[in-house]
């Protein structure tokens, strides 16, 4: 069979196997081990998990269940509810302050967390009750929390960009600091909506009341003293200087992204032990547990995800699929907007890192053919996924809303998310503005981009057959 067909026949595999309900690590994994068993030396069976270890001995890849456990310690606790409370109270002068407070409550948690669930569940269980309780419409207050939680996947310790540098072998600090710009642009844009859409809903209550002397809970103010205000600060500011010394040894060149998410996760824990009595081991099970189920269900995904894509590069399919796209001569912003344009359609069927790991072989080599600047692209691609965290049907921010406020009926959670979508594609588009200008060749020359391209691809299809020549076979 020729690589076209054992390409398609390896897409339409994949695709049964996800839609057939099967977990997206296992079909992933069954997919890759079928077609080795076909395509692949019957001794690349033998292979499969050091095959799986080899991929995944990454030492970038440890920072991942550590940021988890950072996250879960700061989740599990009373941490987010302080943060929310902390922030509304400084806030609520401000029209739609209790909005814009839980928008930056998402920021900061998700700065400390690194997950987008987490921050849902986190600041989501006590934000909207509040705001239900004080008169914002149900959708309204399930589109700030779940927009304010895509923040996890842009904002630093991201998983989901510590997966973007594994696979394009870059910088995670550069990636990280990247990120921080566009997730403040990001937040600016959610609160300065929270506002608009408060002062909305705000005149409509005013005028019904006019009209019929019905009242609403959205009239109310809230007041606290100075006092008040203060007292909130002191359960919070430990977390800050957390993220802030975070952020400091990370940038500052004094750890590696490994070594400060076990920094971070230990202070966590110790944080949390000294604020919240949080010691006990019947207290730390729950946080231990949701880290090992969290930590083994994304490590499965990701483990499955390289074996996929190794298979895929040994059969030749992710280099002939890149030699097609640029056989194609696409102009280079075209051939950006026709990746873009994949990778919100796999938003719409798959989380952010399965998107990463199953597309990077493919689009990768093109757009560094086509001199595009890898780490503007992984956050321009990052916030393109964010979109897929909060619209259907696989949305998964949305379900996690769900959980957290069943009251709510999913349609009003949905059309109070699209708002929020259209934010994040301005977003996008103000980042795409900000392409880096050294990358932007005078003229397009696409005999040298052919020819770059099959030298990285060249590159890639040596270290595969290097490394399964190196094995012991038999």
């Amino acid at each position: 069979m020729t690589v076209f067909g054992i390409g398609v026949s390896y897409g339409v595999a994949t695709l049964f196997a996800m839609f057939s309900g099967m977990p997206i690590a296992f079909a992933l994994g069954a997919v890759a081990v079928v077609f080795m068993g076909i395509y692949m030396p019957a001794a690349s069976l033998d292979t499969v998990t050091q095959n799986v270890y080899e991929e995944m001995a990454s030492i970038t890849l440890l920072s991942i269940p550590l940021f988890i456990l950072k996250g879960a310690a700061i989740g599990k606790s009373r941490a987010g509810q302080d943060l929310y409370s902390a922030l509304h109270a400084w806030l609520h002068r401000v029209p739609g302050g209790l909005g814009v407070a839980n928008v930056f409550a998402c920021a900061l948690f998700a700065a400390m967390a690194g997950s987008s669930p987490a921050t849902c569940s986190a600041i989501g269980s006590a934000g909207i009750p509040e705001m239900r309780k004080r008169g914002y419409s149900g959708g309204f207050a399930a589109g700030i929390i779940a927009a304010g939680g895509t923040l996890g996947i842009l904002l630093p310790p991201s998983i989901t960009m510590i997966l973007f540098a594994v696979a394009a072998e870059k910088s995670l600090g550069r990636l990280f600091l990247a990120g921080i710009g566009p997730g403040l642009f990001l937040v600016t844009l959610f609160g300065a909506y929270a506002v608009t859409r408060f002062r909305k809903e705000y005149a409509a209550a005013s005028a019904a009341y006019k009209q019929t002397g019905a009242t609403s809970a959205i009239l109310a103010r809230d007041e606290f003293t100075l006092g008040e205000r203060f007292s909130a600060l002191p359960r919070v500011l430990p977390f800050v200087l957390l993220l802030t010394g975070v952020m400091i040894a990370l940038y500052g060149g004094y750890a590696t992204p490994s070594e400060t998410a076990g920094l971070g996760g230990l202070l966590a824990l110790l944080l949390i032990a000294l604020i919240y009595s949080v010691w006990r081991p019947t207290d730390l099970a729950p946080i231990l547990t949701s880290t090992i189920r969290e930590s083994t269900m994304l490590m499965m995904i990701i483990g499955m995800s390289l074996l996929y894509s190794y298979v895929m590069s040994y059969l030749h399919i992710s280099q002939s699929a890149a030699e097609s796209i640029v056989a194609m001569h696409l102009p280079r912003w075209e051939l950006l907007l026709a990746i873009l344009v994949l990778v919100v359609v796999l938003g719409f069927f798959l989380p952010p890192v399965s998107i990463i790991l199953m597309t990077a072989p493919i689009i990768l080599p093109p757009l560094r053919a086509a001199n595009f600047d890898i780490i503007w692209f992984g956050i321009v691609m990052t916030i393109v996924m964010e979109m897929g965290l909060i619209h259907p049907p696989v949305g998964l921010n949305i379900f996690v809303i769900r959980n957290v406020a069943p009251d709510i009926p999913l349609r009003d959670v949905i059309f109070g998310t699209l708002p929020f979508v259209l934010l994040m594609m301005l977003g996008g588009a103000g980042a795409l503005f900000r392409a880096p200008d050294s990358d932007l060749p005078a003229r397009p020359d696409h005999g040298a981009r052919r020819r770059k391209i099959n030298l990285i691809l060249k590159e890639r299809r040596l270290r595969c057959v290097s490394k399964d020549a190196a094995r012991p076979h038999g």
